[in-house]
């Protein structure tokens, strides 16, 4: 598989468990409100990527990486919303959070390789 593949299908996986996590969360205000921006950008992610795969040109590519990232990025913040509000199971959500943290960390590399910035 290669490295591309390899990051798509861990932001599948992670859009998974974003959806689950989702379907778990109360049905509280909150819970329903969360739930709808972290569905959204959890899942955003895996698509956005599949974009970036297709990019015409090296500026594209690093432009949808950034989109790609930007998602990331928002889901995190909502998972800690999430955490802090003890919407969830911790163990959970800590474990997509991580995840996420590990895949925002990869595409920020790949945008600095990208755009000649890495030393």
């Amino acid at each position: 598989m290669s490295r591309g593949e390899d990051i798509h299908q861990r932001l599948i996986h992670f859009g998974v468990d974003v959806i689950r996590l989702c379907g778990s969360l109360s049905g509280s205000p909150a819970g329903a409100h969360i739930s709808n921006q972290l569905l959204r950008c959890g899942t955003s992610s895996a698509a956005n990527y599949a974009e970036v795969r297709g990019a015409e040109s090296r500026k594209d590519f690093v432009h949808k990486l950034g989109l790609v990232l930007k998602e990331l990025n928002e889901s995190l913040t909502w998972l800690e919303i999430a955490r802090r509000a003890g919407l969830g199971r911790e163990d959970v959500v800590d474990s997509l959070a991580n995840e996420c943290n590990q895949l925002c960390r990869i595409i920020s590399a790949s945008i600095q390789t990208a755009s000649g910035r890495r030393k």
